[in-house]
């Protein structure tokens, strides 16, 4: 395949390789309980299916052009072709997938050399679908979608990565469980912010097709120590907090603090 440079046909690609990751699953969720999967390997709390969902998306991306910087896989190609990297996390949520709770997803983002370019977001449970080119604006399920205007975050629904030290001074918060689908859902209004209350527990992986989404829809994610979100490096972790409005962001910043 020659080296693609259309932001359609890489929609096109992202989709395809988003359905072959939610079949895959499927038949895993067919073939037996995927809590029952659960494997040593590389990493810890590592499945059995998330290594079997990543050949799946891999060999739809195989021959593209373009590198991959998969979780479960690594750095695969460099782009040398392109220019281009899909930064894949085939099956975000993965402890949320093998105990049957409908919030995990695959997260796939082409990063071209001035970032992220374009991303596809897929609920595996559901098949809701996010989808962004920068630029161009951020859709669900094919219908543009907007960041909500929640000016305070005591007025805030919030949604925590880990465990808060303190109250935070949020109205509500939630937490869900797989990062992607949590920026997401600022992307469309669903909730108003997300604070990673870890240290340096996200790979890119986990964040970077939401961080476009969210972004398109005229929202704003930053890592809380201040560092580049858009890396390709497996090994970098980061701590990304995400708002619907720079306001909120600054309130969620300064209520979670360098921790």
């Amino acid at each position: 395949m020659p080296p693609v440079r259309d932001a359609e046909v890489v929609l096109g690609l992202l989709r395809s390789a988003a359905e072959a990751a939610r079949s895959t699953f499927e038949r895993c969720l067919a073939d037996g309980s995927p809590g029952g999967m659960r494997r040593a390997g590389r990493r810890p709390g590592q499945y059995a299916f998330d290594l079997v969902v990543d050949d799946a998306v891999l060999g739809i991306l195989d021959g593209a052009g373009m590198g991959v910087l998969s979780e479960e896989s690594g750095l695969t190609g460099h782009g040398d072709d392109s220019g281009l990297v899909v930064v894949v996390d085939p099956v975000d949520g993965s402890t949320n997938a093998s105990r049957g709770i409908p919030w995990y997803a695959c997260s796939l983002c082409v990063v071209d050399p001035d970032g992220p370019w374009v991303s596809v977001v897929m609920n595996l449970a559901t098949g809701t679908l996010y989808e962004a080119v920068r630029g161009a604006g951020a859709t669900r399920d094919g219908a543009a979608i907007a960041v909500a205007d929640t000016a305070r975050l005591s007025d805030a629904l919030v949604v925590l990565n880990g465990h808060a030290p303190t109250h935070f001074g949020w109205r509500q918060f939630r937490a869900l469980g797989a990062t992607a689908l949590d920026i997401c859902a600022v992307a469309d209004g669903s909730v108003d912010a997300t604070i990673d209350c870890t240290h340096d527990a996200l790979g890119p992986w986990d964040y970077m097709g939401a961080m476009l989404v969210l972004t398109e829809a005229g929202g704003l994610v930053v890592d809380a120590q201040g560092r580049e979100l858009a890396t390709l490096d497996h090994s970098a972790r980061r701590t990304p907090v995400s708002a619907c409005n720079p306001g909120l962001l600054e309130q969620a910043l300064a209520a979670r603090g360098k921790r």
